[in-house]
């Protein structure tokens, strides 16, 4: 439910204005002087405001809107007055005033002003999401029978408002599915808010998903709206969703009862229309078994499963993916790779699936210095040397054979490291998580091994 923060100090007005707005579905604050209204945007962040202009004995309207924006408010303002001047009108238009009403007020006017002032608030922090996000993700690519299936899915599943839990290894797409998901959805004009929940700290975990007051912990110097408000309407995916602590599970799970949330260091819970998608490369089944995961979330989350498959069980698709991620590195005069180097990239394991065969695209389409073609002795030249073709674990052991114990620990460890990192696309903290490490242990590792 919106809130919308009335300031008036004729009670008659506040009462006839209130009851449009509640019988519309809007919850109304009401506050009789600028500042009792300065005093309730301590304690909630509303989504609209109509303020007075002539409220004696002072503040008056112009002063109040001013001290709410330096206050941080950007919601929209829609002042009212039946004794405005245009030098009044420009005052507010410069201080960010949306629109001047003049009184008598009409309910029509009240209302088509207050929807507008709403629709344009929520495509500037749908516009704001969008800046902050580096890429949009893009289509699925692939003609083989195990994408044939997750298309399949997708168009069973986008249509509705299910919650869809998705997983796979790590790099396979999870990401692409959520966003086809989406595109194919009743809200797919609205905001697409994906949240890596394993790439947030512990204690900001809160703050992140469902916003913050001012003063709400130390650090909180303004009011946040969290990634769950600035995906109302839209779709919400919670990636990497088996990284969240218990307590926020605890937080998130109420969030999908009630379809209400409420910001760290609020009093009043707000109302959220979200889709929830989630994703994982963990076996969450095993993570409930152990405690590490809830039940009652996991079946919450789990309505409709879909697994993506690695690369390696979809090598057919390999070569439509080589040409797809070569275009995107060099859109002019993109190189076309030969039968023998197909046969090598289908050849290998791929441990990092789609996202470790992209870097070596890229890594192939530099070292060829803009040849037309890419062959197999390039091929070969940047595939990782430390696995046997199908990326087999015996290849380690092979290696180590006839090593003192001492050696032969070091090589085992040295690939089980590799293969955390390739699986990770080099990125270290998500290693460790895998290897049950702490990142600084594994630092250390792999500073001895020579990684």
């Amino acid at each position: 439910m919106q809130t919308i923060l009335l300031i008036d100090d004729e009670p008659n007005i506040r009462r006839m204005l209130g009851a449009l707005l509640r019988a519309e579905g809007f919850e109304v604050v009401e506050a009789a002087n600028g500042n009792a209204a300065l005093i309730e945007l301590e304690k909630l962040d509303p989504d609209a405001a109509f303020c007075d202009l002539m409220m004696p004995p002072g503040p008056d309207g112009l002063a109040t809107l001013e001290a709410m924006r330096a206050r941080g408010l950007e919601a929209p303002v829609i002042m009212m007055s039946g004794k405005a001047q245009l030098s009044d009108a420009v005052r507010a238009t410069q201080l960010g005033a949306f629109q001047f009403l003049e009184k008598p007020l009409s309910p029509e006017a009240v209302l088509v002003t207050l929807r507008s002032a709403l629709e344009l608030r929520r495509t500037q922090l749908e516009n704001r999401v969008l800046r902050t996000q580096v890429a949009v993700p893009g289509e699925l690519v692939g003609d083989g029978r195990g994408l044939a299936r997750v298309r399949e899915q997708i168009a069973q599943v986008a249509p509705t408002d299910t919650r869809v839990l998705i997983t796979g290894e790590s790099g396979t797409g999870k990401e692409l599915v959520a966003a086809a998901i989406h595109r194919g959805s009743k809200r797919a004009k609205r905001a697409f808010i994906p949240v890596n929940c394993a790439a947030i700290p512990r204690e900001l975990v809160e703050s992140e998903l469902f916003g913050h007051e001012r003063g709400a912990f130390t650090g909180a110097t303004e009011r946040r709206l969290g990634r769950f408000a600035l995906a109302d309407g839209g779709t919400i995916l919670l990636d990497e969703i088996g990284d969240l602590s218990l307590e926020a599970q605890a937080k998130l799970l109420r969030v999908l009862e009630t379809g209400e949330l409420q910001r760290v260091g609020a009093e009043r819970a707000e109302r959220v229309d979200v889709r929830v998608l989630a994703a994982t490369n963990r076996q969450l089944e095993q993570s409930v078994a152990s405690g590490a995961f809830r039940e009652d979330l996991f079946f919450r989350l789990n309505v409709f499963p879909i697994l993506l498959p690695p690369l390696r069980d979809r090598a057919e698709d390999i070569p439509s993916l080589a040409a797809h991620l070569a275009r995107r590195v060099r859109p002019v005069g993109t190189p076309q790779f030969s039968t023998e180097a197909l046969k090598a990239l289908r050849g290998y394991g791929w441990p990092g699936n789609v996202r470790e065969l992209a870097n070596i695209i890229e890594r192939l389409i530099i070292v060829g210095g803009g040849k037309p073609e890419i062959g197999a002795d390039a091929v070969a030249a940047v595939l990782p040397q430390a696995s046997s073709p199908k990326h087999q674990a015996g290849g380690g052991e092979q290696a180590a054979q006839g090593l003192p114990l001492s050696e032969a620990l070091d090589v085992h460890e040295r690939r089980l490291i590799r293969d955390a990192l390739a699986r990770s696309n080099g990125n270290v903290a998500e290693a460790a998580r895998t290897l049950r490490t702490d990142r600084a242990n594994l630092y250390r590792r792999m500073r001895r091994l020579g990684l």
